[in-house]
């Protein structure tokens, strides 16, 4: 597909690929979608401070995420049902992050089951879990992911209902009948079905346990041996407890605003979440992440690496494995570009410095006698 130029010209593209209830479930947030459009908003809100006259002829993007290293800090988030936006759904997917040397999250809610998308290759994915109230199939869910190669488990901890995402609600989202969440399959657990409000918010209620606690997640650690990421968190409070509970990384998420609305953005709430953890655990952002210069923001803020969800499926939708590949190559030459700009050879070079917020105290200015 010619003629794209950025990550966000995607969306529009699949807006008009999509049919309506589709492109609404994987484009909407929650209730008044405040934070929705505060997660893109509040990147505009920091500024760069470029450091000049550094060699930067050679950039190393590469990172180590919990021991695996990838060619960049750039990785996929997890998005459910992805055969809703191209037949070839988290296949696609999974081969473009394999051919970017990056890592995937697979969503428990899946339209490929944990087992196929390890078919597609080598690759370094995660798995995404949501809790079901059933914990015999949250063993086997985990244990299957496992014995697929997959490397972390990424805890969603923002879910103990689903938020009131109104588009679905007048759309009466359900899943298309050809599909199905194929994790589940062969489980005895419910379906997703139509209903007169979103199908999947049933669904959840049915579901996923919201007695869900800090408990579960040391259990969660008594039946696998897979370094566990709480995906979800959005202060100092949790990021501790978190640590305390032996939580393997941190993912700073609002689940794309589609749960509390009038939660922070992700790129606002980092640093809080960051200067709590100490160094004693990686942070991750996840939300808003449409440039480079936005990835670079967020390192500056303290994050080991940011998730994209949004828009891998709006390129998925609109050009498949092809468009999930350019996204991730956009984002890539956008961060390596920002970075020769402000002077940065590694991503350890990305200091607090290389930024400044509208947060941030002013300087005093130092006023010369006349």
């Amino acid at each position: 597909m010619d003629g794209i130029t950025n990550v966000m010209e995607y969306e529009e593209i699949a807006r008009q690929k999509l049919p309506k209830m589709v492109y609404d479930y994987y484009a909407s947030g929650a209730e008044d979608q405040w934070t929705l459009k505060e997660n893109r908003n509040a990147f505009s809100r920091i500024l760069f401070r470029p450091r000049i006259l550094i060699d930067v002829s050679k950039i190393d993007m590469s990172v180590t995420v919990l021991g695996f290293k990838i060619s960049m800090p750039i990785m996929i988030a997890p998005t459910a049902m992805q055969k809703m936006a191209h037949p070839e759904g988290e296949y696609a997917t999974a081969r473009a992050a394999s051919a970017a040397d990056t890592i995937m999250t697979l969503s428990s809610w899946s339209t490929s089951s944990v087992e196929e998308v390890a078919s597609t290759g080598p690759g370094i994915r995660f798995f995404q879990l949501y809790v079901n109230k059933d914990r015999n199939v949250v063993v086997q869910l985990v244990r299957r992911a496992e014995s697929a190669g997959f490397k972390a488990i990424a805890l969603t901890v923002d879910t103990p209902r689903l938020g009131r995402r109104e588009a679905d609600i007048k759309n009466r989202f359900t899943m298309p009948p050809y599909l199905t969440l194929k994790n589940y399959e062969g489980l005895d657990i419910g379906k997703l079905d139509k209903t007169d409000g979103s199908g999947l918010a049933l669904y959840v209620a049915e579901q996923t346990d919201g007695s869900l606690n800090w408990k579960d997640v040391k259990w969660l650690q008594t039946i696998t041996s897979l370094p566990i990421l709480v995906k979800g968190v959005l202060t100092a409070e949790d990021t501790r407890l978190a640590i305390e509970n032996g939580a393997a990384g941190i993912i700073v998420s609002n689940h794309g605003a589609r749960q509390l609305d009038y939660v922070p953005a992700t790129i606002i709430a980092l640093e809080e979440v960051v200067k709590a953890a100490q160094g004693r655990v990686p942070v991750f952002l996840d939300g808003g992440i449409r440039r480079g210069t936005d990835v670079f923001k967020a390192l500056a803020l303290g994050a080991s690496g940011i998730f994209i969800g949004r828009p891998v499926v709006f390129s998925l939708a609109a050009d498949g494995e092809a468009g999930v590949r350019k996204v991730l190559q956009m984002l890539r030459d956008e961060l390596e570009l920002t970075m020769a700009l402000s002077g940065c050879r590694s991503l350890k070079e990305i200091t607090r410095n290389h930024i400044v917020t509208d947060w941030d105290v002013p300087i005093p200015r130092v006023v010369p006698r006349l």
